[in-house]
């Protein structure tokens, strides 16, 4: 029995490396480039483009919590749609109940997050589709990846640059409120950074102490893009 138990143990084992050594080779090919190869298709960005007479791109708003980006993204949204313009939101909120709720709050997550946000963007935009992505996104490092991903130049940064004060005496969601009291940690604007954008396309901020309507806001971002020719196709 001791002889059968000792066997049973060595083929267990011996299995067990065998499975291991085999999910680590298949591991290693998957995550070698030079196993994945890019397939095109006959139909391409160019004729995506021309069926919706339009181009491609990323409006991407960033701001601080309570800023009105997801104000702004929803405006500009049902503009476009009553321009004929076919554009999809993409919200940081929302996407935390789905394709990032995985993800956390830590330096290391938002970088995670931005990344996936810029990658399904650039998906987006290659299907023709004007793809509006309203984050947070505090870091400069992580926008400007974002932005790396679009060489054609269609990667729209728009900042809105409302002060703090504003953005925490709006607080409509009691995101500011649970930080000051240290409820919430690595919270925006109080205990973690900001990083302003040092050339985005388009700024919205405050005209004589008065905040832009959403209509005016969608409607400054839509004459970029009509002046820029992005809505209609090439």
């Amino acid at each position: 029995m001791k002889i059968r138990r000792k066997r049973g143990n060595l083929v267990s084992s011996s299995a067990s490396l065998m499975r291991d050594n085999a999910f680590c080779f298949l591991m290693s090919t998957l995550g070698n480039p030079a196993n994945i190869f890019w397939h095109e298709c006959p139909v391409g960005k160019a004729e995506r483009e021309k069926l919706l007479n339009q181009q491609g791109c990323v409006v991407w708003i960033t701001g601080l919590s309570g800023s009105g980006k997801s104000t702004l993204a929803c405006s500009l949204g049902r503009e476009l749609h009553t321009r004929g313009n076919l554009s999809y939101v993409l919200d940081g909120d929302n996407l935390r109940h789905g394709l990032n709720k995985n993800l956390g709050f830590s330096a290391e997550d938002r970088t995670e997050n931005i990344r996936r946000v810029g990658e399904v963007s650039k998906l987006f935009a290659d299907a023709g589709l004007i793809c509006i992505a309203s984050l947070i996104s505090p870091y400069r490092k992580d926008r400007d990846a974002c932005r790396a991903l679009f060489p054609d130049k269609s990667f729209i940064e728009v900042f809105m640059n409302m002060p703090l004060e504003l953005c925490e005496g709006r607080d409509p969601k009691g995101l500011y409120k649970l930080a000051r009291t240290g409820k919430i940690k690595g919270f925006t604007g109080i205990d973690d950074p900001y990083e302003p954008p040092l050339n985005c396309e388009i700024e919205i901020q405050q005209k004589d102490g008065v905040v832009p309507t959403p209509h005016e806001m969608a409607g400054q971002v839509v004459s970029y893009m009509e002046g820029r020719g992005f809505l209609k196709a090439q």
